[in-house]
């Protein structure tokens, strides 16, 4: 059974810095792309990150575009999402996802974690 669970998630101030966590199990990590989504309230879900299985290929959406890293720990079977400059219209549920494959994408993603809310205040 493939599990993915986010951490990290809080309430901060505006110009403050996250770092969300995902752990995995039953899932072949190493062969997986990994992405970061969110959704805030009234909205649809929107990709936020993508990487791929080596860590080597990485897309982000312009709307975090300098500010969010996304990386991997493959020995810990983790993804991790930095988040600096955080500003307002960043808050939102944030989820972790996995894609059997090795092309990072904005959608198509066959797991899904829960959820961790990222709220922040200006």
């Amino acid at each position: 059974q493939v599990q993915l669970v986010e951490s990290g998630g809080g309430l901060v101030q505006a110009g403050d810095s996250l770092r969300l966590s995902c752990a995995t199990s039953g899932l072949t990590f190493s062969s997986s792309v990994m992405g970061w989504f969110r959704q805030a309230p009234g909205k649809e879900r929107e990709f936020v990150a993508g990487i791929s299985w080596s860590g080597g290929t990485t897309y982000d959406a312009d709307s975090v575009k300098g500010r969010f890293t996304i990386s991997r720990d493959n020995a810990k079977n983790t993804v991790y999402l930095q988040m600096n400059s955080l500003k307002p219209e960043d808050t939102a549920v944030y989820y972790c996802a996995a894609r059997v494959g090795r092309v990072v994408t904005t959608n198509g993603y066959d797991y899904w974690g829960q959820g961790t809310q990222v709220t922040v205040s200006s």
